[in-house]
Formats: C-alpha cells, sequence, structure tokens
C-alpha cells in the first residue's frame, strides 16, 4: 500500500488538565501547531502522513484518532425524533475516504512494529470518559486483518461522498455490497459516543445506536461490540461534534508498565508532570515515593542526560520499579541497544532520605491521597514531614518539586508550614481516576535549611545533618 504524505488531522486524548504541555511536547516534536479542544482532555493537530509512526512515539498521548469530519456548531434539531434522524443521514455525507486510507496505514505501522498482541483493554482507556460500550477483547490482529484491509483500498479517481451527490454515495454503497458478494469478509466496527453537555434531548447510547445503524447500512459493515476492527468514535461536547476512526486500541499511557500496583500513575501523567520542571543536563532529580516507578521511568527514557535516584519505604513498591525497569532494558536490548539508564530505586524513609542537605536538583513525586493508599488522618503528619526532609535535600534558590496530590487541603495547611522553605510557583488541576486533584509546583526558597523556625523536629525524626543544622544554628 503506498503511504501517500497527505495531511490529516488527528486527534489525542490527553490528561486532563495536561492539554498545554501535550501541545508543547506536538509542537517540539512534530513541528505541528495543536489546538485544545473546548471539551477538556484532547487536542488536536494536522500532520502528513508520513509523520504518523511519530505521533506514536509521542508521550503525552493517551488514545488517538483520525478526523473523518469536525463541526464547531452543530445544530441539533429539538426532538429526539428529528435527531435520530440527522444521524441515519449524516453518515452518507461524510469525506470517510482519507481517514479510512490514514487507518489503514495505521494497521500497516503496527504490523511491521510486529505488535502482534495486546493486552484487554479498561473502561478507562477507551477515548473519553463516556463511552457507552466497552470491551474485554481485542481486534484481530493485524495480520489476520490485512485481507480485510484490501477490501477498503481507494482507488485513484474515486472522489469523498462529502462533495458528491447522492447518486455517487449509492454507487459507492453497491461497490461495498459487491464485494461482500465477492467473498471478501466485512469488516466488523462499533460506535463509541462521548458526550458531555446537559442540553441534548438524546443520550449517548442513543447516539450511538442510530448513527452505528447508519455506517452499517452505508458500509455494510458487521456490529460487533466487543471484537471489533475498526471503532468509530462520536465525541460531542455541547455544540462541538467530532466525528474519527480510533487508531489505538489500547492507551499509550501504559507502555512502560509491566508490573501495575494499586495507585500506579499514568505513564502519561507522569511525563507531563516532568516537563513541568523542565530538566536540565546533569540535574539530579528524586523520587521519594516512586510506587512502581511510572515517573523515573518517563524520566530516563527522555532525559537520559539528567540522574534519576527513585525509592520507597514499601518493599513490594521498589520491587515492582525494579522488574519495570528490567522490563525496560529488556526491551531496548532486543532493539539493539543494551545500555542500561542513569537510575537507582532503593528502599528508604521518605522522612529520613539517605542523601545530603542541598545535593538535589528537582523532586517529583505522587503523593498518597489518603484514599486506596494511606488515609487522610496520616497526611496531617506526613505532609509537612515530606516537605520539610524535601526542603532539606533540594538546593536553595534553584531547586524545584512538583508534587501531585488530592488531599489538597492537607497539603495545602502543610505547605502554609513550610513558606519560610518552599514557594508555591502554580497548580495544575487534573483528574486521576475520577479525582480531582493538583500538581502542585513549588520553588525551593533562598533560605538554608536549619536557619529557621520550619526546620525544628522532634528529636526522633531529625537525621544526623538536621541535627547539625539546627546546632550550628543555634550557636
Amino acid at each position: 500500500m503506498q503511504e501517500l504524505d497527505e495531511a490529516v488531522t488527528i486527534g489525542a486524548t490527553v490528561p486532563t488538565g495536561f492539554e498545554h504541555t501535550a501541545a508543547e511536547e506536538v509542537q517540539e516534536k512534530l513541528e505541528a501547531t495543536a489546538r485544545v479542544s473546548k471539551n477538556r482532555g484532547r487536542i488536536y493537530f494536522d500532520i502528513t502522513t508520513d509523520k504518523l509512526f511519530k505521533v506514536h512515539q509521542l508521550k503525552s498521548l493517551d488514545n488517538l484518532f483520525v478526523v473523518v469530519k469536525d463541526y464547531d456548531d452543530y445544530q441539533f434539531k429539538t426532538t429526539k425524533e428529528e435527531v435520530q434522524l440527522d444521524w441515519q443521514e449524516l453518515a452518507a455525507k461524510l469525506p470517510w475516504t482519507n481517514a479510512l486510507e490514514v487507518w489503514k496505514l495505521n494497521n500497516s505501522i503496527k504490523k511491521r512494529k510486529g505488535r502482534r498482541k495486546r493486552t484487554n483493554p479498561t473502561k478507562s482507556d477507551q477515548c473519553g470518559n463516556f463511552s457507552t460500550k466497552s470491551t474485554d477483547t481485542v481486534p484481530s490482529d493485524p495480520e489476520e486483518l490485512w485481507v480485510d484491509l484490501e477490501s477498503l483500498e481507494v482507488k485513484e479517481n474515486q472522489r469523498d461522498v462529502s462533495s458528491q451527490p447522492e447518486d455517487d454515495s449509492e454507487e459507492e454503497k453497491h461497490s461495498e455490497i459487491q464485494d461482500q458478494e465477492s467473498g471478501v469478509t466485512p469488516l466488523k466496527f462499533r460506535v463509541t459516543c462521548n458526550r458531555a453537555g446537559d442540553k441534548h434531548c438524546f443520550t449517548s447510547n442513543d447516539a450511538a445506536r442510530d448513527f452505528g445503524g447508519a455506517v452499517q447500512e452505508f458500509f455494510q459493515w458487521k456490529a460487533d461490540m466487543t471484537k471489533f476492527d475498526v471503532e468509530v468514535l462520536l465525541n460531542i461536547h455541547n455544540n462541538e461534534v467530532v466525528v474519527g476512526l480510533a487508531l489505538t486500541v489500547e492507551s499509550l499511557h501504559r507502555r512502560n508498565i509491566s508490573h501495575f500496583g494499586p495507585t500506579t500513575l499514568r505513564s502519561t501523567l507522569a511525563y507531563g508532570m516532568l516537563r513541568l520542571c523542565k530538566p536540565q543536563v546533569s540535574d539530579v532529580i528524586v523520587d521519594p515515593m516512586c510506587g512502581t516507578g511510572a515517573i523515573p521511568l518517563e524520566g530516563v527514557m527522555e532525559w537520559q542526560n539528567s540522574f534519576f535516584l527513585a525509592g520507597d519505604n514499601n518493599g513490594t513498591a521498589v520491587s515492582r520499579s525494579v522488574n519495570n525497569i528490567k522490563h525496560i532494558l529488556k526491551r531496548t536490548h532486543d532493539g539493539g541497544s543494551s545500555s542500561g539508564f542513569p537510575l537507582d530505586i532503593v528502599q528508604w524513609d521518605l522522612c529520613n532520605l539517605p542523601m545530603r542537605s542541598s545535593s538535589v536538583d528537582i523532586i517529583i513525586t505522587d503523593m498518597p491521597f489518603g484514599k486506596r493508599m494511606g488515609s487522610k488522618k496520616k497526611n496531617w503528619e506526613l505532609y509537612p514531614l515530606c516537605l520539610r526532609e524535601m526542603a532539606r535535600v533540594c538546593k536553595p534558590g534553584t531547586g524545584k518539586a512538583v508534587l501531585l496530590t488530592q488531599d489538597k487541603k492537607c497539603f495545602l495547611k502543610a505547605l502554609s508550614q513550610m513558606e519560610g522553605l518552599w514557594r508555591k510557583s502554580h497548580t495544575v488541576w487534573v483528574n486521576v481516576g475520577g479525582l480531582h486533584a493538583g500538581v502542585f509546583v513549588l520553588k525551593r526558597t533562598a533560605v538554608v535549611f536549619g536557619t529557621t523556625s520550619e526546620d525544628v523536629m522532634e528529636p526522633h525524626t531529625a537525621t544526623g545533618s538536621q541535627k547539625e543544622n539546627r546546632k550550628d544554628a543555634s550557636q
């Protein structure tokens, strides 16, 4: 199949709150300008199809889809019956040709990469939070799909159905039917509707059903909610409507994690947090509560000229992090590189870190929310101790911290107690598993640790260096 360098619009879901961070990566790596959707958690950008492979390598994007058609201000009818007729007529009006070519090209890219198997996607992996259908199995293997893909081959003189009279649409449908009669296996499909807004007279299920029926009639495809080959996306946000074809089966946020824990951070969110602190060459970057290692893993793969140190007080979490690192090293070794990563993982007490004072450039971590891990009550004691110890090891004046937590009240209270050591730069509000959380970007003040009242700790929690600093300050 020829790879034509045609311009197409790609849509992507990203961690809510990190839309502009993702847009920066698109600009940096693809030299394309991304548009942030009115519907949070989505961006759109135009590329030529020769860059499609690079799109899959972007670290900020969860799910990808190619846009068939978008409407900035779709005029919905006032009654359910009228809207139903609109959905049924829409399928024949859309310019499917280029999007289907990109979908085929995308499958050939996956085929060349040798990705024969995928794990089962979960509900949270679908494009958006309002999917009307969920899946327990995955589409057919690309190798098996190849015969089916040939039935979608577009002839050079074929024209978009959107710009042709109604007779041309009928001719195309007739051609599709002839393909079926000639023995070509029909593709299986489903429609997933993601809807947001309270002024619609229909539900997501209504839209998916009515539009899906029209797509089935138009292409003569076979509807299958689980073992589908093509996923048609119908994204509705108030009056904004986007129709697309999914290019990912499993969210890209799972790309580096093989051993998951109860609160494993999405790789895309970890990458977004790292971009906020702008790591530089030779920076020492520490994740004191690394869990399964999502943050340091993303860091060492993107910023290999920095050094990463990660740890956790839970031995099981440390083991998972080590296993995830081994998995990535094995994968990169298979790809021709046997070099290791600038990363160490240890088990430690996060309130008594085995590091010298003022030795760390950046601290970045996912703090316990007090829900699935820890408790809200314990956070009131833990957070101030963490911020104090982070201030000790972080370089005064230049050090930074990027901290994620849903326990905002507790964190802000602890931060107010440490105002002599930390200054809040800004906050990015994010959605983490349905929880409204904040990514707090802090700057270390120029105050030397051990010279302010915030440094005073109980003797049993103070480190040796802290005791010395406190003694020096009192003299």
